[in-house]
Formats: C-alpha cells, structure tokens, sequence
C-alpha cells in the first residue's frame, strides 16, 4: 500500500496535486458539498481507478468538474431550460445532466456507457483553484468507499481510502455537507434526478415548473443506488426517541439522550445537511466503541434542503 500524501491549498500543493492527476493519480480534494476523489477525466486508466479504489459498479457513472460554464459547455449541449440554470446556479452545488458533445474526449468510463454525462462546476475556492492548475476536465465522486458514508473532511478520505489515493488536498470541512443536486431532462421536462445542496424548490421556481421524478429502476446520474452513503450500523429513520441500546441522530426537538448528537438544535436544515455525514460517522464508531445495537434518526421536514437529508437517510437505512 502507498503512503498518501497530504497537500496543503496552497501554491506548491496545487501545482503537485495537478501533476499527479496530469500523470493519471488520484487525488481527493474538497468541495463546497464534499470532498471528491478526482482523476483526469480524459484517461480511461485513471477513471478505472476511480471505480477500484471506491469499489463502485462499473454501471454507476461519475460527475465531471470543471472551473466554468464555458468549460462545462465544450463538453456538453444542453437544452435551454438546463443551460439556463448553469448560468444562474453555477459556481455551486448543482450538476447538470445532458446529451456529450462529440468529440467531447471523455473516458467512456465517466458515463458508464450512457449517451449523456454529468457536468459541474464548484463554488469551493479550493476546488476550482485546482482545476484551474489542471487545466482539464476531472472525474469526482464522492472520496469514501462506494456505498459509505460520503467524506466531510480530509480525516474522512483517509479513513476509507488512505494508501488508495496519491495524494489528498486538505481544504478544512465542507461548507455544505450534501452532494450536488442532479438535474437532467425528460421528453422536455426538467427531472429531478438526485436531490442535493441546492433545493429543489429554488431550481423548480427559477424553471418555473414542477420537477419531475427520476425513473424508478433506472441508473441515469450518480447517487440513485438504493443502498448508499450507509454506516455500518443499522439505521432505523423517524424515531422520536431511541430505543434502549441505541445512538441517536436527534434534530431540533430539544431531547437529551445518552449516545446523541444533534444535526441543528435550533431545527436549521442548512446546518443539519452540513453536519449529516460527520454525525452519522461519528454515532457509527460510538456503536462501535460502545457496542450499542445501532443509530436511530430523528424526523426531519421533506422540504428545502430536508428533501435531500431524507433522501440520503433513506438510502443510508436501505437493506445492503
């Protein structure tokens, strides 16, 4: 196993950390949602390493980043509606999903074989700092072992991949906590492909339109697993309370337990989506140190950022 090296953000550390990924390495770096594990997205070899070192399924595709709109557009044609939420939401934590341009020089790895890929661009200073120094398109899933709990901080990647990846870039927690919101289109109709960092209420408002559901069944973006972003203990959601033997992931109520963290004790979704992934990190080694039976989740509102609180709970308590 490789040591993996920790990058500071600054000069030398990006110029280091855009020759490893020039030179087909891995390197994970922060995000304003969390930290991705990136690697030229144009080098099918560094792209299979993607999928090796998280053990992902070949079947699930990968979000592209990139420093600009412009940039995002040489790889992608969006339709109107989509193109005008790149304007309107990007920097930030939204991925669009749409038809590759050809000759666009992706890996085919990056979309999993589907005619469409899925194109972001960060607000993190960090990670745009990067891919500015890269100069080229960079694959980026979450840096954590597929079906884990994403990575919040650089402790976090290397809790699940040190020695996996060349290098990491230690950019401090991410400020957001979720992963992008994914947004592609159906017969016309914009499709709410992955809820994330972004609500979906502010993107229906600006489209002026209801969103629409994703297929069930189908693999078309990154994150629709039925299993995902899971502890290892078992997860038991819309608990009021715990039961005896068991963490829990409280939210606002004011209650007092023993074994708990609080996502918001003041009920702030915003607050609660950027501590999601750290507390459930945290309660599953307290299951483990403790030897409880497992986490129980408190009740939180399916609206604004909740939808995609709920969402990566659900997913989290799915059966593996």
């Amino acid at each position: 196993m490789n040591e993996t090296l920790i990058l500071k953000p600054d000069a030398d550390g990006m110029a280091r950390a855009a020759r490893l990924l020039a030179a087909g390495d891995l390197v994970a770096f922060p995000t304003e949602t969390v930290y991705g594990l990136g690697a030229d997205a144009r080098n099918g070899r560094a792209v299979a390493g993607i999928y090796a070192a998280k053990g992902r399924p070949s079947f699930n595709p990968l979000i592209v980043h990139v420093p600009s709109t412009e940039a995002a557009f040489e790889l992608i044609d969006p339709a109107p509606a989509l193109r005008d939420l790149a304007h309107a939401f990007w920097p930030g934590p939204l991925t669009i999903v749409a038809p590759m341009r050809a000759g666009a020089g992706l890996s085919e790895l990056v979309s999993a074989g589907l005619p469409t890929v899925a194109v972001r661009v960060p607000s993190s200073p960090v990670a745009l700092a990067l891919l500015q120094a890269f100069g080229g398109p960079v694959a980026a899933p979450s840096a954590n072992p597929s079906g884990r709990i994403s990575p919040t901080t650089a402790a976090h990647v290397l809790d699940g991949l040190e020695g996996a990846v060349a290098a990491v870039m230690d950019g401090g927690p991410c400020g957001v906590g979720l992963e992008s919101t994914i947004i592609g289109l159906r017969d016309g109709q914009p499709v709410l492909l992955r809820p994330g960092g972004l609500p979906s209420e502010v993107i229906a408002r600006a489209l002026g339109v209801e969103l629409q559901s994703p297929e069930a069944g189908h693999i078309e973006a990154p994150g629709q697993l039925l299993s995902h972003y899971a502890p290892n203990a078992g997860l038991r959601l819309n608990a009021a309370q715990p039961k005896q033997g068991e963490a829990y992931l409280a939210f606002g109520n004011g209650a007092q337990f023993e074994h708990m963290l609080d996502l918001s004790a003041s009920g702030d979704l915003r607050e609660a989506a950027s501590n999601l992934f750290a507390h459930l990190r945290a309660l599953d080694e307290l299951v483990q140190a403790q030897n409880l039976r497992g986490i129980a989740a408190a009740p939180v509102p399916k609206t604004g950022l909740g939808l995609a609180i709920n969402d990566r709970l659900q997913r989290a308590a799915a059966p593996r």
